[in-house]
């Protein structure tokens, strides 16, 4: 269900410039003065070119001259302040909404579309942008202009002006009725516009997949039902825009045939002469740019309240994962774990994890091995705090990881998973994520110890040189180094493995075993993993299934037990073996 939007929701974004907008506005009122001087120059200078007085003529001329300059100074002022207003009301607005988004809890991003996500971070705070610069530069202006030259009409012959008056209120009413209708369309022109957006961020992010099935036409057919979707409901819209131009402009036109008649039995009345019909007429002329702006611009404000309920949609949403009011900075730490009676839930009453107890001992190393869809991944996200546990608490040194600050605790925890992100930017700006500033010498040492640093140095640009989106001129073997050395630089105390080697070949898998064991001393190191011969020198292994740790013991122990360890480490043998 859509919740009804509303503009006064952006006052807080325009308030720090109102300075600026009332600059604005003040240069608005400048240039709008001039409209009925320039409707009475218009007859007056059509009484002197009957007369011939050329002199005359000359001096209007001039006068006109010069307030047309002095307009288009005061307008250019209007438009360029209100440029400058508006467009950083719309970089105050994306900043928040991003900002925000990085507080939103993991969850929120699995439920959500990234390329619907990217559309309303662009496009829906462009339009919005749009808006409020329209709403000040130019239906401000083309109110003003309505009033100013309807009390010069209304001055001039009040019999006239009062029954072009009464045309007013039905084009008020149509416009409003077109409105309406506009922004149903626009919305679902929108969100269709969304989720073209998703579909092509999840097709070209897995381009090589696409090819690897020669999905090309599936994806194509797929992307243009999406986009024929898109086309007829934006066709929609711009049809009630095409008719409501249609109706305004012949009642507009009806509108100037009744006038002229009137206009006629005024003068044979003697309340009127011609030379102020012509100014009459000229002020009329007038009304018709502003009543054409304001209706356009009615209905950029109709699909801009879409564009808000979107934005503002986001910004509703509050994190389920956040400091406490009281949180406090996590010390540094020695990497003591403790796990008490975690019970987890994704949903009400499906537990994923339940009954989890257990301490990991500073600088001791704790494999998590069982089928997919055990836990073993929840159990060390609930450790960073990517959730919250549903009962139970888990305490790092004693202290209680819901009375730290996230910032603290995720500083103090490093993780190499096993589809490694790369950013676009340089492999240093990659290895030194999440800091900002480069300090080469510390990450070529951690290059060094994560065996990256020689296949670095063979690189063009060495450490600056430029890796693609999501480091896809890079070998998955260099990736997986690079996000060691990441990890590395961080120095932490908590140290989470996921899968760090499943996806490499022997040669690769050696060399980031090699850093990986480098790494791993004196840290508490957490290890998911599938190969069961990563996990052999962990000091202890827990074997999990249906999220409860069934098995715990050593890799000689567990094997001697003969249960669930034992099994999967047969079946593995088993399967090299036959390979």
């Amino acid at each position: 269900m859509q919740k009804k939007s509303h503009y006064w929701l952006l006052v807080p974004y325009i308030r720090p410039y109102s300075r600026t907008i009332f600059t604005a506005f003040l240069c608005t009122l400048v240039f709008t003065v001039f409209w009925p001087i320039l409707a009475w120059l218009v007859g007056q200078m059509a009484k002197y070119i009957s007369a011939g007085d050329v002199r005359a003529i000359a001096v209007l001329a001039g006068v006109a001259a010069a307030i047309f300059l002095v307009r288009g100074a005061a307008q250019y002022g209007q438009d360029s302040l209100m440029a400058k207003a508006a467009l950083t009301v719309a970089l105050d607005l994306r900043k928040q909404v991003y900002t925000h988004l990085q507080k939103l809890s993991l969850s929120y991003f699995e439920a959500s579309k990234t390329g619907d996500l990217s559309y309303r971070l662009t496009e829906d705070i462009d339009r919005i942008g749009e808006v409020v610069n329209k709403f000040f530069h130019d239906f401000v202006p083309s109110v003003l202009q309505l009033v100013v030259v309807f009390g010069f009409m209304f001055y001039v012959n009040w019999y006239l002006t009062l029954a072009v008056s009464i045309v007013a209120p039905l084009m008020g009413v149509l416009i409003g009725f077109f409105g309406e209708q506009l922004l149903k369309f626009s919305r679902r022109s929108q969100n269709r516009i969304s989720n073209l957006s998703s579909l092509l961020t999840e097709g070209l992010s897995a381009i090589r997949l696409v090819k690897a099935f020669a999905a090309e036409d599936y994806q194509v057919e797929l992307f243009m039902e999406e986009a024929h979707q898109h086309r007829r409901s934006q066709f929609l819209a711009e049809k009630v825009k095409a008719l409501q131009f249609v109706v305004v402009g012949f009642l507009e036109a009806m509108g100037v045939i009744v006038l002229f008649l009137l206009a006629g039995w005024q003068i044979s009345e003697g309340n009127l002469t011609g030379i102020s019909f012509i100014s009459y007429l000229t002020a009329v002329a007038m009304l018709i740019d502003p009543i054409t702006h304001i209706t356009s611009d009615y209905n950029l404000f109709k699909q801009g309240e879409a564009s808000i309920d979107r934005i503002f949609e986001i910004l509703s949403v509050q994190p389920l994962v956040e400091d406490k009011v009281d949180a406090i900075a996590l010390p540094k730490v020695t990497g003591k774990v403790e796990y008490q009676n975690i019970l987890f839930e994704y949903l009400p009453n499906k537990p994923v994890l339940k009954n989890i107890n257990f301490i990991a001992k500073s600088g001791e190393m704790i494999a998590l091995v069982g089928t997919s869809g055990a836990g073993k991944s929840t159990l060390v996200n609930l450790l960073m705090r990517l959730y919250n546990t549903t009962e139970g608490k888990i305490l790092i040194d004693g202290i209680n990881v819901e009375d730290v600050t996230l910032k603290s605790l995720r500083e103090q925890i490093a993780i190499v998973p096993q589809d490694n992100i790369l950013f676009s930017g340089t492999i240093a700006q990659n290895i030194a994520f999440g800091k900002t500033d480069l300090d080469l010498p510390a990450i070529e040492a951690a290059a060094k110890i994560a065996n990256a640093h020689q296949f670095i140095t063979e690189l063009s640009q060495g450490y600056h040189t430029y890796v693609g989106e999501r480091g896809v001129n890079l070998s998955g073997g260099q990736r997986q180094r690079i996000a060691i050395a990441r990890a590395i630089l961080r120095n932490p105390g908590i140290l989470i493995l996921d899968e760090a080697t499943s996806a490499l070949d022997s040669e690769s898998e050696a060399l980031v075993q090699e850093a990986l064991d480098r790494i791993t001393q004196e840290r508490t190191v957490f290890v998911i993993a599938h190969r069961l011969a990563t996990v052999r020198r962990a000091d202890r292994i827990f074997v999990m299934e249906k999220g409860q740790i069934i098995e715990s013991g050593t890799h000689e122990e567990l094997i001697a037990e003969n249960g669930r360890y034992a099994k999967f480490h047969a079946q593995q043998f088993s399967m090299q073996a036959q390979s």
